[in-house]
């Protein structure tokens, strides 16, 4: 019987950009992940050095599969979701490698760092899926998220999905 998949969370490095560029190449990441790859790919190197988003290579076991951004929405001047309670991260995410996908690992590696986020104290971990991306959706929903509001973001339609942390409830 295999054993359940090990996943690690790392900081992303200047050598992990080209598979940064190539993930975003990829069909399946292209499709959810902007318009311009090129833009995305800048945006994503100057996460590195930034003070409100903090970008993670997903690694399977020592196979680096995806790319995962925390940010504070607290941290960036007229963000849509300040109306969040203080403390509380956003999620972005991909698979980059076509070959896991519908395999579950989405939903489990979400599950997996939100738990280290939760022991770590944050309250709340938002995700903001297009509507109309419905493998997207299923995997939050298995690991946990909760649809609580439609919006329109600078990216387009936002279904808006949280997470409380048990351990932080507030009365």
């Amino acid at each position: 019987m295999p054993s359940e998949p090990s996943y690690r969370f790392r900081p992303l490095e200047p050598d992990d950009l080209d598979l940064i560029s190539g993930w975003l190449a990829e069909p399946h990441v292209a499709q959810w992940w902007g318009d311009d790859p090129k833009e995305e790919f800048n945006a994503i190197a100057a996460h590195m050095d930034s003070i409100s988003v903090e970008p993670f290579i997903i690694m399977l076991d020592e196979r680096p599969v995806g790319y995962l951004q925390t940010y504070d929405p607290h941290l960036e001047d007229d963000h849509p979701y300040q109306d969040q309670p203080t403390g509380t991260l956003g999620l972005d995410q991909f698979i980059g490698e076509p070959d896991l996908l519908n395999a579950g690992h989405g939903s489990r590696l979400i599950d997996e760092f939100v738990s280290l986020l939760f022991e770590e104290g944050v309250p709340r971990v938002i995700l903001d899926p297009d509507p109309a991306n419905a493998r997207a959706i299923k995997a939050y929903t298995k690991a946990g998220f909760i649809p609580f509001d439609t919006r329109t973001s600078i990216y387009g339609p936002a279904l808006m999905m949280a997470r409380d942390n048990p351990d932080e409830m507030r009365p």
